[in-house]
């Protein structure tokens, strides 16, 4: 594999992760909120969804380098950047930052899904672009 083509791999895939999960959102409304729930209320299973998103959060992050001058290599950089930092987050204060999503997900449940699948859609079609 070209090595040039991480940084479009990387968002192809977050991209594609991004939209089945706004169409989750639609198709299931409170999907979202359940889980952010769910979550809240069990210290095992937020030290594994953290240490999965930590884990995936290095991996785009060293995957896709500052250095140079593409800028979607550091765009992924800093995605990866922040997956880590919410890993960490979630681990250091889990009871702030889960409730504040909390208040987040009911109303606006919709308004976050089709947020995301934009997201989705932005990425996958820089992904497209660059193949």
């Amino acid at each position: 594999m070209d090595p040039s083509l991480v940084p479009a791999w990387t968002s192809l895939f977050l991209g594609l992760f991004a939209f089945c999960a706004g169409i989750g959102e639609l198709r299931a409304r409170g999907h979202w909120q359940k889980m952010v729930e769910e979550l809240a209320a069990s210290p095992a299973l937020q030290i594994i969804v953290a240490m999965v998103e930590l884990f995936l959060g290095a991996v785009v992050y060293l995957a896709n380098p500052w250095a140079g001058a593409e800028w979607l290599s550091r765009a992924m950089h800093v995605i990866g950047g922040l997956m880590a930092l919410e890993a960490l987050v979630v681990l250091a204060a889990p009871d702030l930052y889960l409730s504040f999503w909390l208040r987040r997900f009911g109303p606006l449940g919709r308004a976050w899904a089709w947020l995301s699948m934009l997201f989705g859609v932005v990425l996958i079609a820089v992904a497209v672009l660059r193949f």
